[in-house]
């Protein structure tokens, strides 16, 4: 489960140039204009040999109580609540502001690590801006300019070195199938928990926002171990309200990290909707595999089509995830519950295969060049060689000989073979190119 670092500070003060600095791509808006970011921004991020999810969030104003800024607000503290560390940016070019020094009352008040840091501090020259800051008797105080990369370096070993490291032991890795259980508020996660358990581990309560946090559920199904974890339900960012809701989608992301499987929980009389496959596309972006559940299947009128149809449906709907196993069941009668842990160990099979790599060039070599674009090909073969790098998800290189890389296309053509090849049908399979001159 990674670390989860959180940046904040007033307006308009470098938050963004920072996040998109330390992931290395420009992900979060960066203009000169006060409340570019509204919502929180989340990416993976690698820091030496540490790793943890990053978080840009918008314009903190503490004391707004309306409108825009109180929902950037809400998002701001929902930030605050699930982060290991935080990042407090302020401006060294506009000094210390009355809206510093609320935020810096609130941070007092955390138990969490958090590293006060002043931006735009160019050069020596900036020096004298900072007098103000030492005020705030807060040691250290960082100096950094985000947009030029002065002083990030220290900034980032001292807050690496004061983050926990939770790595999943070899055990729990090879003995447990993690399955997470995600999916939008009130489409029946936690009921679905319990039926699987047999008890009432998870609170089950019609009203969104329930669940809270991830929990963890060990259980032993057809001899085998099973860990579930129960996520907080994903909202539209637009929709959290630190109120009404108190939930958040940093926790769905660490369950979705810890896991094998995720579960995407799809409500059967709502249909899959735009939030659903956003979801489900979050958990195969991560390398996890999926399995789509339909539940409340039994308030569906039936017929002997309905189910065919609703397959078909759900193909039109979301052509990305065909390849993804669907199930359709009832949380509240238990109907084919049961076969979710069949069909678990059929993808964590896949999603653990390993092919060794003569068998996989004996296999795929042929398949990798049939379509291979003309201009890389000159008359002669274009791939050297194909190997499988890891597993969970499963993950191939394909060494070329020219120093071009194919079109995405190709890339889509060759996961599909992949697939039907190999036995990965059900699973998220990832493949990288190595281009090197021509030989």
């Amino acid at each position: 489960m990674k670390p989860v670092i959180a940046i904040i500070g007033r307006p308009n003060v470098g938050k963004s140039t920072l996040f998109n600095r330390l992931i290395g791509r420009r992900k979060a808006i960066v203009i000169d204009e006060p409340g570019a970011t509204r919502d929180r921004n989340y990416s993976d991020c690698q820091w030496r040999d540490s790793s943890f999810t990053l978080i840009d969030t918008g314009g903190f104003e503490p004391a707004a109580a309306e409108g825009i800024l109180a929902q950037i607000r809400e998002q701001t503290m929902l930030a605050l609540e699930e982060a290991d560390a935080i990042l407090f940016i302020m401006d060294s070019r506009e000094g210390l502001t009355p809206t510093d020094q609320q935020i810096v009352k609130i941070l007092r008040t955390t138990q969490k690590k958090v590293f006060y840091t002043i931006n735009k501090v160019d050069g020596p020259r900036h020096d004298p801006l900072l007098i103000d800051f030492y005020s705030l008797g807060i040691e250290p105080l960082y100096t950094i300019s985000a947009q030029h990369g002065r002083g990030v370096d220290a900034l980032m070993d001292d807050l690496v070195r004061s983050i926990p490291q939770v790595a999943r032991s070899d055990e729990e890795d090879h003995d447990s199938i993690r399955m997470a259980i995600i999916g939008r508020p009130n489409v029946g996660k936690s009921s679905l928990v319990n039926r699987m358990l047999g008890v009432e581990r998870s609170i089950a309560n019609p009203i969104p926002g329930t669940t809270r946090d991830a929990i963890d559920s060990p259980i032993i199904k057809r001899g085998r171990k099973f860990v579930l974890i129960d996520t907080a339900g994903i909202r539209r960012k637009s929709r959290i309200s630190l109120t009404l809701e108190k939930y958040s989608i940093v926790q769905a992301i660490k369950g979705i990290d810890r896991a094998d499987i995720a579960l995407v929980l799809i409500d059967a009389l709502e249909g899959i909707t735009d939030q659903d496959m956003k979801i489900a596309g979050l958990a195969l972006e991560r390398g996890t595999a999926c399995i789509i559940v339909v539940n409340k299947w039994d308030l569906i009128d039936k017929d002997n089509n309905t189910f065919g149809a609703y397959q078909d449906y759900l193909h039109r709907q979301a052509g990305f995830l065909n390849f993804v196993p669907v199930i359709f069941v009832s949380a509240t009668s238990g109907q084919r519950v049961e076969k979710i842990f069949s069909i678990a160990e059929r993808i964590y099979e896949q999603y653990s295969k390993r092919i060794d790599t003569a068998e996989l060039n004996k296999k795929l070599l042929q398949s990798a060049e049939m379509i291979a674009p003309s201009k890389m090909m000159n008359g002669h073969r274009f791939v050297k060689y194909i190997t499988q790098t890891s597993t969970r998800p499963p993950t191939f290189v394909v060494f070329l000989k020219g120093t071009r890389k194919p079109h995405f296309s190709y890339e889509r053509y060759l996961i599909n073979r992949i697939r039907e090849t190999l036995g990965f049908e059900e699973v998220p399979v990832r493949v990288f190119f190595r281009t090197k001159g021509l030989s």
